[in-house]
């Protein structure tokens, strides 16, 4: 399945690639070379560090090439009144009558543990499109669902705070 991203998801992954290749990819490769200059590799620390982090820049790169490459561009834009892509919800949850706020993100800027909710996620998919006073159910999987209100919706927020998942 192709990552459905916005073009501020793909302006941020751009950057990054920027900066390691142009600033990081350089400083890397010089850790490398000083590491090795330092002697015998099979007992150089330093050498193995400094090429298993080169390595890593290399492999992010790689990674952020190919979500460009595959990605489906959407529009985050959505009507003032319905919940879209960077808006903070805030949810009750019936069975408790407990409240809680979620950012409405892209898969690459999800971090439940922030409360930032993926359009992929059950929540995020059910929210979508709602309004305020809306009921929603929320299936989870085909034998589990819960019931949300929507009762508040700030559509004031923006994306560019929300950083892109490191993997």
């Amino acid at each position: 399945m192709k990552d459905r991203l916005t073009a501020s998801d793909i302006r941020k992954m751009e950057e990054e690639i920027h900066y390691r290749t142009v600033e990081l990819r350089p400083e890397l490769l010089e850790h490398v070379k000083v590491a090795r200059a330092q002697g015998d590799l099979s007992e150089n620390f330093e050498y193995k560090a400094a090429k298993q982090e080169k390595n890593r820049n290399e492999s992010r790169i790689r990674y952020l090439e190919k979500m460009i490459k595959t990605a489906v561009v959407i529009d985050d834009s959505s009507a003032e009144d319905e919940v879209g892509i960077n808006n903070t919800v805030t949810v009750e949850f019936l069975d408790d009558h407990s409240t809680a706020d979620y950012k409405i993100v892209t898969t690459v800027r999800a971090n439940s543990l922030k409360g930032l909710i993926s359009i992929e996620s059950p929540l995020g998919k059910a929210l979508m499109r709602h309004r305020v006073g809306d009921q929603v159910t929320v299936h989870v999987d085909a034998s589990t669902s819960y019931d949300v209100k929507i009762t508040a919706i700030d559509n004031s927020t923006d994306d560019e705070n929300d950083e892109i998942r490191k993997y």
